[in-house]
């Protein structure tokens, strides 16, 4: 499966400001055109975190701008931007991102981990546990120790990820979509399919 491509290299300078400080700004407009023909641009100015993967997941999948994700998290941070207040839209964005993954060079394995990620992220609101640890993580500083809140939240995604990848893998999103929409209802215990 032809996955999509990028327009380039993206172009970017680091933001010093207040807070968490890992801010880019781009100096160039990046797209991302998937299978369907859609591009999916970030327009030169804008500025991305590459945060979409929540925070006390990244010891596990990779912290922003890392692996070969990198690019694809440039695209989905103006996605999810766009999308806030629509799930259907959001979902979209996703879907973009797992294919922006494998065109990024992205194994099959690290694409449905990674897909897992950002929709966790996505249902912060409709699983108030995984909020609360999204939101312990972006209060935090420097520590020496994990709010009980982000270790749930690592817990339920190591158990997500285990049910995800007890059947084998395919390189198709939308059966992706299906099962991470499967094993995040049943660690949640609630129907997530529709959010």
């Amino acid at each position: 499966m032809t996955h999509g491509k990028f327009s380039a290299n993206p172009e970017t300078t680091w933001l010093t400001e207040r807070g968490p400080d890992r801010r880019m700004k781009l100096l160039q407009d990046f797209t991302f055109t998937d299978p369907d023909g859609k591009e999916w641009l970030t327009p030169k100015g804008y500025s991305v975190d590459g945060a979409s993967i929540p925070r006390p997941l990244w010891s596990l999948v990779g912290s922003p701008y890392t692996g070969d994700y990198r690019r694809a998290s440039i695209v989905h941070d103006k996605a999810c931007d766009d999308a806030t207040g629509n799930p259907k839209t959001r979902r979209a964005a996703d879907r973009m991102f797992y294919h922006a993954c494998r065109a990024g060079g992205c194994s099959v394995k690290e694409a449905w981990i990674l897909y897992l990620g950002v929709r966790i992220g996505a249902l912060d609101e409709a699983v108030p546990a995984w909020g609360m640890g999204i939101a312990a993580a972006e209060r935090a500083r420097p520590r020496t120790s994990i709010a009980p809140a982000e270790r749930k939240l690592e817990g339920d995604f190591r158990l997500a990820s285990d049910l995800l990848l007890k059947e084998p893998t395919t390189d198709d999103p939308k059966h992706a979509e299906r099962r991470v929409d499967k094993v995040l209802s049943q660690v949640a215990n609630k129907d997530l399919r529709n959010k």
